[in-house]
């Protein structure tokens, strides 16, 4: 099964974007064709700072490496790098009506919060269509924020498909129920846009002062605490089995221990989970060559398909 996902270089990765969408790349690319990039044009459409979109592009290719993504399993590319997908977002346009993309929650969302609507942020779904039927991916994983634009993808391939013939693949979401909203430090969904997240790649002084300042209440210390409600314990048990969390509520009820002490704890479940990729990602920082020439691969890999969707779409519509 070809599975297709991409990430928007929008800034470091914290613990949020690993376990709700890393983690499931990494157990996709062992079961099936995995298709990952890095989405730089999507970042275009608002809220990045273009100053440093190219750096963050860079440094996003090393952590997704570093954390495991394998370019001898997966192809992986910047979304840049293979300009057929902008060939085909143009073409898609025309068989996208203005009003399916009226009704697309996220972009009424992100102009509330403050982005400027433009054309690139109204269109959005349309260059995501493009990203998915170019590689005729069957399977999407999305959170429940993307379903509709999932679903938009899939209304513009069948009315390209209904006239045209079965040329586009319609995609399936792939949304695992499993997967936990992870919090911030504040205790609200672990999100950039709410200056809550706690880094995946944080110097170690800095990273336990961040687990200091995830939000409590005010039981002291002495008394048992409540695991269910606590912030600390909804990330610490991200990194533990059913045993050694059933041993951390028992810990809190007990009343022994304080939230600085679980706030120690958690630090160190999050130093130790991602060592090996520290490792790994200082390697690819100091041999930024290689990396450059990991994502040119995959975009070899990605343009050898591209190239031959479009030859069909071209002839389709009538472009020579």
């Amino acid at each position: 099964m070809r599975v297709l996902s991409g990430i928007q270089p929008s800034g470091k990765l914290h613990i949020g974007n690993y376990f709700g969408a890393i983690a499931q790349m990494l157990r996709l690319q062992e079961e099936h064709q995995l298709f990952a990039f890095i989405a730089n044009y999507h970042a275009l459409s608002g809220g990045a700072d273009l100053k440093e979109l190219k750096q963050n592009t860079f440094e996003v290719a090393v952590d997704f490496l570093a954390l495991g993504i394998d370019p001898s399993k997966t192809i992986f590319w910047v979304q840049s790098q293979v300009k057929e997908v902008l060939e085909l977002y143009w073409i898609l346009s025309r068989y996208t009506p203005v009003g399916l993309l009226e009704r697309a929650h996220s972009y009424k969302d992100k102009v509330a919060k403050g982005i400027a609507p433009s054309h690139a942020l109204f269109s959005y779904p349309v260059l995501m269509a493009a990203d998915i039927l170019l590689y005729d991916a069957q399977k999407v994983p999305v959170g429940k924020d993307q379903i509709q634009h999932l679903e938009m993808t899939r209304d513009i391939a069948i009315k390209f498909n209904n006239e045209h013939g079965e040329i586009f693949t319609v995609p399936e979401a792939l949304v695992e129920e499993s997967v936990a909203t992870v919090p911030g430090i504040d205790g609200a969904k672990m999100s950039k846009s709410y200056g809550n997240t706690i880094e995946i790649f944080m110097e170690e002084k800095a990273l336990q002062k961040r687990c200091n300042k995830i939000v409590t209440d005010s039981t002291p210390l002495g008394e048992p605490l409540d695991p269910e409600s606590c912030n600390v314990y909804a990330l610490a048990v991200l990194f533990l089995d059913e045993d050694q969390k059933a041993d951390l509520a028992e810990r809190y009820r007990s009343g022994d221990f304080g939230y600085g002490h679980f706030k120690k704890e958690l630090k160190e479940l999050i130093w130790e989970h991602f060592a090996e990729a520290r490792e790994k990602r200082q390697d690819y920082l100091d041999h930024p060559d290689e990396v450059y020439a990991i994502l040119d691969e995959g975009a070899r890999k990605a343009r050898s398909i591209a190239s031959e969707k479009m030859q069909i779409v071209r002839d389709a519509v009538g472009i020579l």
